[in-house]
């Protein structure tokens, strides 16, 4: 099994076994989530922009929420600005 290495990977990852672990298929989880099917079969393959109404509206399904996190500050540039 390929590892995942990027946060949009992790997402396709995360929602897919989510989606699997509730026994949804992915139409089942478009409908449930009021989003369109061709969304969540992109969003499973990788998609790297979501809006984040739409994002919330399928975390939701399994008790998450996405919002404004702060980056952890580490030994690049990111703590210069």
């Amino acid at each position: 099994m390929q590892k995942p290495n990027t946060s949009k990977t992790l997402f396709s990852h995360f929602l897919k076994q989510k989606r699997k672990e509730t026994n949804l298929t992915q139409q089942q989880l478009a409908q449930k989530a009021g989003v369109g099917l061709r969304l969540v079969r992109e969003i499973e393959q990788g998609k790297n922009s979501i809006r984040l109404d739409k994002l919330n509206n399928i975390l939701s399904l399994f008790g998450y929420e996405a919002g404004p996190v702060q980056q952890k500050r580490g030994t690049d540039d990111s703590q210069e600005r």
